[in-house]
């Protein structure tokens, strides 16, 4: 009879304990779940608030890659349809051409519109001087074209990707397009010159390594120090085998950051 008493006292001692642990695991989640929401919706309020600023008719745009230019491409085609727009749109990857074609809005290339008023794409990291870290998405090369033949380029980020310093919030550190047959000795020059842990991408529902869409691997360089960003992303250019880096230095004029209270901050070049 003893042991039967005890034996009910610990199962439901472990029944309380187990319920304790799903307690704390469902609040982790519901905070998860929030934090989440949160950031989606920072995302749409940064992207429609750059296409609502910046787009004109008439205008050649470049559309960016990633999680946050997909609300932007949603209200550049809420207005086209309203407000009867004439724009033209370059891709920076093969998931913002699919956006294009998907929301009815004409698609064009640097062959025909090779000058663009305006590039509108996200950003992985933005430091105090609007440098960024881009290429989270694999997409960097094509989106810095594009950025670079524009004449005005706008970020759209959610608060979390708002630093002091590049690697503050970001940790998978900067993406460098390789062409495959070198990116072993690139590894190795990287880590001899600048330190840190470069890094082999690999995909994720595909053996092997990413693929890019020109073709080439990827790297991942997790730094471990500040460093002077414009001589390190020239430097890492140099090496033989290296297509381009994540880094993008002095190129954005004006960030859109979606806060988590629902308002949108703006931060614009430091003037020189």
């Amino acid at each position: 009879m003893w042991l039967n008493v005890l034996s009910v006292r610990v199962s439901r001692g472990l029944v309380s304990i187990v319920r304790a642990k799903q307690g704390a695991a469902g609040h982790v989640q519901q905070l998860s779940k929030h934090t989440k929401m949160a950031a989606e919706q920072a995302k749409q309020l940064a992207g429609y608030a750059a296409v609502n600023n910046h787009v004109k008719d008439n205008q050649v745009l470049g559309i960016g890659s990633g999680s946050t230019i997909v609300y932007a491409v949603q209200r550049l085609a809420e207005r086209v349809k309203q407000e009867n727009l004439n724009v033209i749109c370059i891709p920076t990857s093969f998931q913002a051409r699919q956006l294009i074609l998907q929301h009815g809005l004409t698609l064009s290339d640097l062959d025909r519109h090779p000058e663009l008023d305006v590039a509108i794409d996200g950003a992985d990291e933005v430091d105090s001087n609007l440098n960024l870290i881009k290429g989270g998405g694999g997409c960097l090369t094509q989106e810095k074209i594009v950025a670079g033949n524009a004449k005005c380029f706008i970020v759209i980020a959610d608060y979390r990707k708002n630093s002091e310093n590049l690697g503050d919030q970001w940790k998978n550190g900067i993406p460098i397009e390789v062409i495959p047959m070198a990116y072993v000795p690139v590894v190795k020059t990287i880590s001899k010159k600048f330190g840190g842990v470069t890094e082999l991408r690999m995909a994720v529902k595909k053996a092997g390594p990413l693929v890019t869409d020109n073709g080439n691997f990827l790297l991942d360089w997790k730094f471990n120090k500040v460093h002077n960003w414009k001589e390190v992303n020239t430097a890492i250019k140099m090496i033989p085998g290296v297509v381009d880096t994540g880094l993008f230095i002095a190129m954005a004029q004006q960030v859109y950051f979606g806060m988590e209270d629902g308002s949108v901050t703006t931060r614009e070049k430091p003037s020189d």
